[in-house]
């Protein structure tokens, strides 16, 4: 008896496939929350490390005297009155009669206010009450040659001037201090210019026998090139540098510093922010305004707000004095927060699935928190992160994922579509109504001709109906034959039976045995894929680079280095040794490379119009080169670490992250030749000494 068909066997098919197309579709799903997890894990890590180095550019940037500047004079409520206010240096004070010191003092901490193209001011008091409490002012500007006043002349309309007023406390205080040349120097007419600003109480101009300001001191010096030389200008005539530095006595700061109640003193003064100083530059003639600090339109210095471009949305910057941080009562000194993104509505829900995704310390809140030295108080500067950026960041990622998701998600349920109705379907029809054929032969012997029309196409199915269609029709009619020639052929079919049997009995017997051919080579064959693809190890990491070592003219080699650094930008190296060869063991282009990169460290360093000297010292079993500059000293709780990876004192990093590597470099590959590299300080400079086994002699 046949065994019967389980009722199950005509739906494997469409479970299997349906199976199929739902494990896809959450395959689909779960690589697109895999990869958005390990890109939110990836991102934050980023983040994390973005936002160290924030903090760390803000503690650099305000550790600058520009910055010590806009923490000493934090920004004004309300809008700003006219005219300069004094700032608060972050140095004692100016060193007014000497020019590259004043220059070097107002560049470095950003006093200087454009106005114009070519002009400056600088209003500034140092932190120091001891200093006096004078008002520095200094100032830059293009002009023509300057006029000098002529010492007795009354007359001082008739120079180049500096006319300087100051308001504070109800006082206002005038000077108009014309510039007087010292006797000029060799160098010709156009040699530059330097000469006192002699002060005059504004209310004494143009009276007889009006004396000098005491405590009035100021300098103007002016260059020799022109700014903007063109073919036939009048050098006369063509505008130069001018620049001018001068001490303003106020009598009421000093009153403050060292009057009777001068133990009460408070410096910086507590209404500084209102004070306004007023300065006007005054060429020969009657109003000849070259420059004036009145105008509008200046443009304004670093302040803390400039700090705000730093930071990403949801960041958080927080200044407070050292000691008030915290207190109810004291406002702090500045509190910046980074721009808000702006998230777009309908990705609400990814950025919140994008949340709920596990990632390592995720929800550890990010704060930095530094301190900052100034000459008059310490500072807390607090950084707080805002990890939902990342989120939100991620959501526009996720969104661009969810068009690229969906389409495959489409695409799936498209070709289950095709499958469930042009292909399952039919198949299904086609099983019932063999089976309904089958049925009738077996109840009723009677192979009735099953109606296929309907399935028949030019498509495979179609073509298969075709065929049942024509094999049943052929089966019908052999039965037919058959109980017609039934009884004919009883005779024929015993002969034709006892010739078959045997071998099908031979089949049977060889397919029916446990050790048939068959189940052997279907062994054979899965042994043979576990083999190829079963468990093959990962590949190996990559090797070490080996050199190639040989013997070099380490001499030869050297003069060589020295003659060629020029091509790379190196000049003034030069080559101290023996004229004989010396053999080395080496590889030539590594030792090259070791070589070129310990140069470009000294180039970097040297002073300038100094030369690297580079000198071959020889022993019997050993060869040392140093290559010397002068120069700053390395520093000796670094100089035991800049052979490491990534160790390098260059504020920006270069080519991607490559910076402080040229030495990592070179230690390794000496190490690969057998041989060592060194640094060491000097008295003027510092040496690099490279030792490498002799060859053969």
């Amino acid at each position: 008896m046949a065994p019967q068909r389980r009722w199950f066997a005509p739906y494997r098919l469409r479970i299997l496939l349906r199976a199929a197309f739902l494990l896809l579709a959450l395959a689909t799903l779960g690589l697109a929350v895999s990869v958005l997890q390990q890109e939110k894990q990836l991102s934050y890590t980023s983040y994390q490390a973005s936002f160290r180095k924030t903090g760390e550019q803000i503690s650099a940037t305000l550790r600058h005297p520009a910055g010590q500047l806009a923490l000493l004079n934090p920004p004004l409520a309300g809008a700003a009155a006219p005219g300069l206010r004094p700032l608060l240096l972050p140095f004692p004070a100016l060193d007014f009669d000497d020019q590259q010191k004043v220059q070097q003092a107002v560049a470095m901490s950003g006093c200087m206010r454009q106005f114009g193209p070519s002009a400056s001011l600088c209003a500034a008091i140092g932190n120091n009450p001891w200093a006096g409490g004078f008002i520095y002012v200094a100032g830059s500007v293009d002009l023509a040659r300057l006029v000098s006043h002529r010492s007795g002349d009354e007359v001082l309309n008739q120079s180049h001037r500096v006319r300087i007023k100051v308001s504070l406390r109800g006082r206002t205080y005038q000077w108009v201090a014309p510039f007087e040349e010292e006797p000029r120097q060799p160098g010709g007419p156009y040699a530059p210019l330097r000469g006192r600003l002699t002060g005059f109480n504004a209310a004494d101009e143009g009276r007889k026998h009006t004396r000098p300001v005491k405590d009035f001191r100021g300098w103007m010096w002016q260059n020799a090139q022109c700014n903007a030389p063109a073919a036939g200008a009048n050098p006369a005539t063509c505008p130069r540098n001018a620049f001018f530095s001068v001490r303003l006595p106020v009598s009421v700061l000093q009153e403050d510093l060292f009057g009777d109640d001068s133990a009460r003193r408070v410096w910086p003064p507590a209404d500084l922010d209102q004070i306004r100083v007023s300065v006007v530059l005054l060429a020969p003639g009657e109003n000849a305004v070259v420059l004036n600090s009145d105008q509008t339109g200046a443009a304004s210095g670093f302040s803390l707000a400039d700090l705000a471009p730093m930071l990403l949305p949801g960041e958080t910057l927080r200044i407070d004095k050292a000691g008030s941080a915290g207190a109810a009562t004291t406002p702090a000194l500045v509190k910046l927060a980074g721009a808000s993104g702006t998230e777009d509505a309908s990705q609400h829900f990814l950025t919140a699935l994008i949340r709920r995704l596990p990632v390592d310390t995720y929800d550890t809140p990010l704060t930095a928190t530094h301190r900052i030295a100034t000459p008059l108080g310490s500072y807390d500067v607090v950084l707080a992160g805002d990890v939902r950026s990342v989120s939100q960041s991620l959501g526009v990622v996720a969104s661009r994922m969810a068009w690229f998701v969906g389409a495959m998600l489409l695409a799936l349920m498209l070709a289950w579509l095709v499958i469930e109705i042009g292909i399952i379907s039919r198949i299904k029809e086609l099983i019932e109504r063999a089976d309904s054929v089958a049925r009738t032969v077996k109840e009723r012997g009677d192979a009735s001709q099953p109606d296929l029309s309907d399935l028949r196409g030019e498509d495979e199915l179609g073509v298969l109906a075709t065929c049942l269609h024509d094999l049943l029709r052929r089966v019908r009619e052999d039965v037919e034959r058959e109980a017609i020639r039934a009884e004919q052929e009883r005779d024929m079919w015993h002969a034709v039976g006892h010739e078959i049997m045997s071998p099908l009995q031979s089949l049977i017997a060889l397919h029916g045995t446990d050790g048939n051919q068959s189940a052997r080579y279907v062994l054979r064959m899965q042994q043979a894929i576990r083999v190829l693809y079963g468990r093959a190890s990962p590949s190996e990491a990559f090797q070490s680079t080996v050199l190639q070592v040989t013997e070099v003219d380490l001499t030869a080699f050297l003069r060589n280095v020295a003659a060629n650094a020029p091509c790379a930008g190196i000049t003034d190296v030069v080559f101290h040794g023996a004229p004989q060869a010396v053999l080395v063991r080496a590889d030539e282009y590594s030792l090259e490379d070791v070589v070129t990169h310990v140069l470009v460290n000294a180039q970097r360093y040297r002073l300038p119009g100094t030369s690297i000297d580079i000198t071959l010292d020889t022993s019997e079993t050993s060869a040392g080169v140093t290559i010397a500059n002068r120069g700053p000293t390395i520093a000796a709780d670094v100089i035991g670490t800049i052979f490491e990876y990534g160790v390098s004192d260059q504020e920006e990093a270069g080519a991607n992250g490559n910076r402080g590597q040229g030495l990592f470099v070179a230690r390794t590959y000496m190490a690969k030749m057998g041989g060592t590299v060194v640094a060491r300080n000097l008295d003027d400079g510092v040496a690099f000494v490279l030792t490498l086994q002799r060859g053969a002699a």
